[in-house]
C-alpha cells in the first residue's frame, strides 16, 4: 500500500521503522499532548497495532517518508478510534518536529482523507485531539474539517472532534 503526494510517500510500517518512529514518539515535545512519551515497548506495540489494522481493516497509520530522500518523517493514516463513546474512522498523524510548519502533516492527511473517501464506504471522517493541541486541529481545519464536538475525556481532560462529510469533501475535490 502506497499513497503518493507531491512530496511524500505513505507506506505500510515495517519493524525496520522502529528507530525512526521511536525518535518521534519518545520525544517529550512531540508527545506533549499525550499522557506521556512512548517507551520502546509502546513504540513496538504501536507498529504491531498498525500491522494488525492492515490485516483487519485494510488500513491503519502509514509511515510518511519524503519522496525525494526516503527519510522517515512520521505517520499518518486511518484507524478506528473511540470518540466520545463511538467507534469512528479517524485520520491521525504524528510528524517529526523537524518537519513541523512545512505542510507535511496537512499534505499527508489530505491524501489519507482522499484515499478513505475513495476506498471505503465511510460518509464521515474524524480527527480528535486534546483541546490544547493547536497543531493537530490546525491540520484538521487545513484538510476541510470543522469542529463538531467538544467533550470530557479521561485521557485528555477535554477533547475536540473535527469531521468532514463525504458531500463536503466532494465539493472540495470536484
Amino acid at each position: 500500500m502506497v499513497i503518493e503526494t507531491e512530496r511524500l510517500l505513505l507506506r505500510e510500517f515495517t519493524h525496520e521503522d522502529f528507530p525512526a518512529l521511536f525518535e518521534i514518539v519518545s520525544d517529550p515535545e512531540t508527545m506533549r499532548h499525550y499522557p506521556q512519551p512512548f517507551d520502546e515497548n509502546r513504540t513496538k506495540d504501536w507498529i504491531e497495532w498498525n500491522l494488525q489494522n492492515y490485516k483487519e481493516h485494510g488500513f491503519g497509520l502509514w509511515a510518511v517518508v519524503l519522496k525525494e530522500t526516503g527519510e522517515f518523517t512520521g505517520d499518518c493514516g486511518l484507524t478506528i478510534q473511540i470518540i466520545d463513546g463511538e467507534s469512528l474512522p479517524e485520520i491521525g498523524y504524528h510528524i517529526h518536529k523537524n518537519y513541523w510548519r512545512k505542510g507535511f502533516g496537512s499534505e499527508a492527511a489530505s491524501a489519507v482523507r482522499d484515499w478513505a473517501f475513495m476506498n471505503t464506504e465511510y460518509d464521515c471522517l474524524y480527527s480528535y485531539m486534546k483541546y490544547a493541541n493547536i497543531g493537530s486541529y490546525s491540520t484538521a481545519i487545513a484538510i476541510g474539517m470543522r469542529k463538531v464536538k467538544e467533550y470530557p475525556d479521561e485521557k485528555n481532560g477535554i477533547s475536540y472532534a473535527y469531521a468532514i462529510k463525504r458531500e463536503e469533501w466532494e465539493k472540495l475535490k470536484w
